[in-house]
């Protein structure tokens, strides 16, 4: 499967069906389920000149137009990466510090973060390196642009 499903509440709203899984009714006074579909991502991190970056490869065509629809929508945000762990946030990474641009590709889309100021460039490839880092290592990474997640991934075996 290409995608991945997050539950942001612990709560579902009453009827509401995902994948299969009918939800009950939620008791009073509790918030709704916000649920996303995220593409799910070959992710790739490379430093580069002034910085580094990040290429999302998705597995199939609805994936693919999925992420390259939701880059195109919101990438003139900022842009961080959350590494998880077992589901626990072991590693949040926001890249304050350049300017980021998304472009799509054939199969996905190619995050670039880079400064033109020498320290800052510095600071996004050591980010570049533990992201990478947590990604081999088995964590999987969530990448947004402002408060809207656009994909989640994990690098190649």
């Amino acid at each position: 499967m290409s995608s991945a499903l997050l539950e942001r509440a612990p709560q579902a709203t009453a009827g509401a069906t995902t994948f299969g899984f009918q939800a009950g009714p939620a008791p009073a006074g509790t918030p709704a389920a916000n649920w996303a579909v995220l593409p799910r991502c070959e992710l790739k991190f490379e430093k580069c000149t002034g910085g580094f970056r990040i290429r999302c490869k998705c597995d199939d065509e609805v994936a693919c137009a999925t992420l390259q629809n939701l880059c195109r929508m919101v990438c003139d945000g900022l842009c961080n990466c959350c590494c998880t762990f077992n589901g626990i946030p072991c590693c949040q990474v926001n890249l304050c510090c350049g300017t980021c641009k998304c472009e799509p590709t054939k199969d996905g889309c190619c995050i670039t973060c880079t400064s033109g100021d020498k320290a800052c460039c510095e600071m996004l490839q050591c980010q570049c390196e533990c992201l990478q880092c947590c990604c081999e290592n088995g964590c999987c990474c969530y990448i947004s642009f402002g408060s809207t997640c656009v994909c989640c991934g994990k690098c190649a075996a």
